[in-house]
């Protein structure tokens, strides 16, 4: 288990646009699908990692909460199925039943979406505004597996709440720690290890 830190992509990014396969539903995901939305949560999880199996409770909690508050979720996983039979998208399927989510989980098969997002932990958070400009993407909360801290949701939630309020969103925002995304040999991306 390596801890990876999020990237921190720059805030006021604009989201990048993408088309995934919800593994659930099969229909195809676009940044299409959002618009109109106060705000969007863009989340980087998978199934086999202990630091999202430590939160995956809350993530669900977090889209049963917010769905009707004109917030929209989506879940995507890249990592390398082939390495990862666990993060297959069968296995994605099963995990998104289990745990009852309500919103779409996507496989980015070929890792190119978790690229434009710079995505680098599972899990990791981006949160956009109503013109899907990047406002927050930082941790869950401080909780990790193995700190005896509770999972709360409280650093995601509180910027959720933030822009629901149409107030502004604390700039000050701690990085997401997770396992590293599993590349596919060769296809690191550049700021990868960074």
């Amino acid at each position: 288990m390596v801890k990876t830190a999020s990237t921190m992509l720059p805030l006021g990014t604009q989201a990048p646009d993408f088309q995934l396969p919800d593994i659930v539903s099969g229909k195809t995901i676009s940044l299409l699908d959002f618009q109109g939305k106060q705000a969007l949560l863009v989340m980087f999880i998978c199934r086999h990692c202990p630091f999202v199996k430590h939160v995956q409770a809350e993530l669900a909690q977090i889209g049963k909460d917010y769905t009707d508050k004109n917030v929209a979720l989506v879940a995507i996983s890249a990592n390398d199925a082939e390495k990862h039979p666990d993060d297959a998208p069968e296995q994605l399927k099963a995990m998104a039943t289990e745990l009852d989510f309500t919103f779409p989980f996507c496989y980015d098969e070929s890792q190119e979406v978790a690229k434009t997002y710079t995505a680098a932990c599972t899990p990791d958070f981006f949160l956009f505004d109503a013109e899907q400009k990047l406002v927050y993407r930082g941790q869950l909360d401080d909780s990790r597996p193995g700190n005896d801290r509770p999972v709360t949701g409280k650093d995601l939630r509180s910027a959720l709440d933030s822009l629901l309020e149409s107030q502004s969103v604390n700039p000050e925002q701690k990085p997401s720690i997770g396992c590293n995304i599993k590349w596919k040999p060769g296809n690191e991306p550049a700021y990868f290890g960074v």
